[in-house]
């Protein structure tokens, strides 16, 4: 399908709530977005792989209440926002994040939130930890935050959070620079984590399902391009930044003469409520991608990733 334009696409957006033109193409797509479409056809809806809730350690956000943020989500036809925890940043008591997450998922999420663990790799005990996000709190997958969490990726227990993860059927979602470290508190030495260590522990373990988010490699392109040919790891397009930065990843923008990723290993993710939500769906509209593409990116790739709870 050939591009669509980005006035045109502007015209039937996701912010104008008018979709139209996208929405004869949700029947392509994954179960879970069909049914929104045929529920409501002007609206496809977009899964979110990338929020976190509850306050942002040093800077009070906008939408840091999980109500406000729900809101938020839903008026730009989120329908689904996989949720982890600031609090899993600084806090040691780790079970005590992950049930207050859990809790204001149900309690606040409006259906809308699934809730996604931590475990820290620093602390003991974390395989309990993991125990208790899948058979207790019945979530779906857990995230780690190399850097913040005292530890990077070549620390000595990861391939058996890999393994674990794996063995449980759960989605490992790695997190990358949450923010830029030129604003960092002084007191705060977030460690430069690499994605090198990772590779052979994948490549070991091909059944696991891992998501990196807000990760967009390094300058010479090579720690991506091993991802893309030696594992099967999906990347959220959270931190990828520059106009067109979506269409040059995937190999649609002017100039390009192949992806460097392959669009069906592409997940929205918007780093809310750090990042505003309207600035993933930016991304989209100025990225030349056909409406196949588009909905990939929105949800298709998500619900293959994660089937409905």
């Amino acid at each position: 399908m050939p591009p669509i334009a980005r006035r045109e696409f502007l015209k039937t957006s996701l912010l104008t709530g008018a979709a139209v033109s996208l929405a004869t193409h949700v029947s392509a797509a994954t179960k879970g977005g069909a049914e929104r479409s045929r529920a409501n056809p002007q609206a496809p809806g977009i899964i979110d792989t990338n929020v976190n809730l509850f306050n942002w350690p040093f800077r009070k956000l906008k939408y840091s209440d999980t109500t406000a943020l729900v809101r938020k989500l839903k008026k730009h036809h989120v329908i689904e926002a996989w949720a982890g925890s600031f609090e899993a940043l600084l806090h040691k008591d780790i079970n005590g994040v992950n049930e207050r997450l859990a809790a204001e998922c149900r309690e606040k999420g409006e259906g809308l939130l699934r809730p996604f663990g931590t475990v820290n790799l620093a602390w003991p005990d974390w395989e309990e930890d993991v125990r208790r996000c899948h058979e207790v709190f019945k979530m779906p997958g857990v995230r780690i935050y190399p850097g913040y969490q005292p530890f990077d990726l070549s620390h000595a227990d990861l391939p058996k959070l890999v393994a674990i993860t794996q063995e449980r059927g759960l989605l490992l979602q790695i997190v990358f620079g949450l923010e830029d470290p030129r604003v960092h508190h002084p007191l705060i030495k977030v460690a430069n984590v690499t994605v090198d260590p990772l590779v052979p522990i994948l490549k070991k373990l091909p059944q696991a399902r891992v998501e990196l988010l807000h990760f967009s490699g390094n300058a010479a392109g090579t720690d991506l391009q091993q991802l893309m040919t030696q594992t099967s790891t999906t990347i959220d397009f959270s931190h990828w930044e520059g106009n067109g930065g979506i269409g040059r990843m995937i190999g649609t923008a002017p100039g390009s003469t192949a992806a460097r990723i392959p669009v069906e290993r592409v997940m929205f993710g918007s780093h809310a409520p750090y990042f505003p939500l309207e600035t993933a769906i930016l991304k989209l509209i100025e990225s030349p991608a056909s409406s196949a593409q588009l909905l990939a990116m929105m949800q298709g790739n998500a619900r293959r990733l994660l089937p409905p709870a």
